[in-house]
């Protein structure tokens, strides 16, 4: 787990849950004031955010509810600008606006990015800044699709790589596709060097 993760995530009554749950002293040595925080992002979790499709997004209102967002895109459509920087083209949806609201009351957000197919997820907090700048929108918008209006650019606080236990494991359309093509090239193949040998073999279909 990331030093800097912990220290933002593991509050007083937090600790108390690990004390109560005995789980404290496993993390005991990300709150030491001698292990250096760890809080820019690497090329693994640059590579992993900029193939992503989507991911889920948590705010807090002032009435101190979370509010949970799914937004999704091309792949590439989360951007990583540098190593404490990530951003997105904030395409329009059904004008509800909560997670803007939410975000121009308190500026912290929570993310968590999924890989179903290899079964990792990456937590990341942050803090939002909602722009206009035109040179700024026109760097998140895509080559082609939609064209956004704004960009959310996220100063990242801490990330941490979760658990791999119990993400299901799903492809997408594309990812579906693929293992199809892979597999029957696979059975053609096999039933080629059956035929070369001799052996008469019914044709399958995957």
């Amino acid at each position: 787990m990331s030093n800097a993760f912990a220290r933002i995530a593991f509050t007083a009554r937090v600790r108390e849950e690990q004390a109560r749950l005995g789980s404290a002293g496993t993390y005991d040595r990300r709150l030491s004031p001698d292990v250096e925080c760890d809080d820019e992002l690497g090329p693994r979790e640059a590579v992993f955010l900029s193939e992503r499709d989507g991911f889920f997004q948590a705010t807090v209102s002032e009435a101190g509810w979370p509010y949970v967002q799914f937004r999704g895109g091309a792949p590439g459509f989360l951007k990583v600008i540098d190593q404490r920087t990530i951003g997105y083209a904030d395409y329009r949806g059904n004008r509800q606006y909560i997670s803007a609201g939410n975000l121009r009351h308190d500026d912290r957000v929570s993310i968590i990015a999924v890989d179903h197919v290899r079964r990792q997820r990456l937590k990341l907090l942050g803090q939002v800044r909602i722009t206009e700048d035109p040179e700024i929108v026109d760097l998140l918008n895509g080559f082609d699709g939609p064209k956004a209006d704004r960009g959310i650019v996220i100063r990242i606080a801490a990330f941490d790589w979760n658990c791999p236990r119990h993400i299901p494991v799903r492809l997408t359309d594309a990812e579906r596709d693929s293992e199809i093509a892979h597999l029957t090239a696979r059975i053609s193949s096999l039933e080629q060097e059956l035929a070369n040998k001799g052996v008469a073999t019914p044709h399958v279909t995957p």
